[in-house]
């Protein structure tokens, strides 16, 4: 009887595993297609290829008169114009001045929003007292409010801080408010029967746990405290790169116009690859 039942499950399995294999052989087996990635200087060459083409194209158009010079200009003048800027012009007075006003208001938006959205663990009504305010503040655009801001604080420095701040503040409350009340729970009640204070839960528990969220905001946050700067300087400045590219339109000079451009890029470039290695540093605290 015994003999029976296992051959009996033996033909069971035979005919349960039978149609895999001959799937398989029928198909032919495939193995996960894997993508060879290329060396790291093959995607410089290549960027710096796709840079050099479209500048050449750009001259040949402008003298060629395929597009106006006047309105696009063409790379010869503005590298003409760029070594100018540098030399003759007060390059560095306008691109400390931007670099500082965005620094200032991103480290004042994000430090000052984390901490409003962190606080708002602390007390539910008070968060729902203080959450409709926030949401209205999101609602207004602050760009409009860039004039007021101005007049308040004056054409200098302290201007476009603000205004980069009211950029990230709003931004950096409810990404964090949004992490506060995606904490686990079931976490909290488990520190909380094990004896730990409030204090304890917040810094051990919470804060951890936002921080993913924080890491989040500072990417978008540098580039909204840039635009913030930049705008402020177009209103009323005395320095910095938008009121140079505001100054270069209206007096119709395009290549310094593409210059101030070209330089903001690559301050943006700079203050993203500070941010980049400020997630670096916040990673490895967390993973400490």
């Amino acid at each position: 009887m015994a003999q029976e039942v296992s051959a009996a499950n033996q033909s069971l399995a035979g005919q349960i595993s039978s149609p895999i294999p001959h799937v398989m052989k029928r198909r032919g087996a495939r193995s996960l297609p894997v993508m060879r990635e290329w060396p790291a200087w093959v995607n410089l060459v290549i960027q710096v290829a796709i840079v050099c083409s479209f500048v050449g194209l750009w001259e040949l158009a402008a003298r060629t008169r395929l597009i106006d010079p006047f309105f696009w200009s063409q790379p010869s003048t503005i590298y003409q114009t760029l070594v100018t800027f540098f030399y003759s012009g007060n390059a560095w007075i306008d691109i400390a001045f931007t670099f500082r006003s965005t620094l200032l208001g991103f480290a004042c938006g994000t430090v000052g929003g984390i901490a409003l959205g962190l606080s708002f663990w602390w007390s539910r009504n008070y968060a729902k007292i203080v959450q409709p305010y926030i949401i209205c503040l999101e609602s207004i655009p602050k760009l409009a409010l860039a004039p007021l801001i101005i007049l308040v604080f004056g054409m200098d420095l302290m201007s476009k801080v603000v205004l980069a701040t009211a950029l990230t503040f709003v931004v950096s409350t409810i990404s964090v408010y949004a992490g506060v009340r995606a904490v686990d729970q079931d976490r909290e009640r488990l520190f909380y029967s094990l004896g730990a204070s409030r204090w304890q839960v917040f810094t051990k528990l919470v804060i951890p746990s936002c921080v993913p969220w924080m890491i989040s905001l500072l990417r978008v946050n540098i580039g909204l405290a840039l635009s913030g700067a930049i705008v402020g300087e177009y209103v009323a400045s005395q320095h910095g790169l938008g009121r140079t590219i505001l100054y270069a339109g209206a007096t119709y000079e395009i290549a310094l116009v593409w210059v101030a451009v070209f330089v903001l890029s690559a301050l943006s470039m700079v203050l993203y690859a500070f941010v980049g290695w400020l997630e670096t540093i916040l990673r490895r605290t967390m993973a400490y």
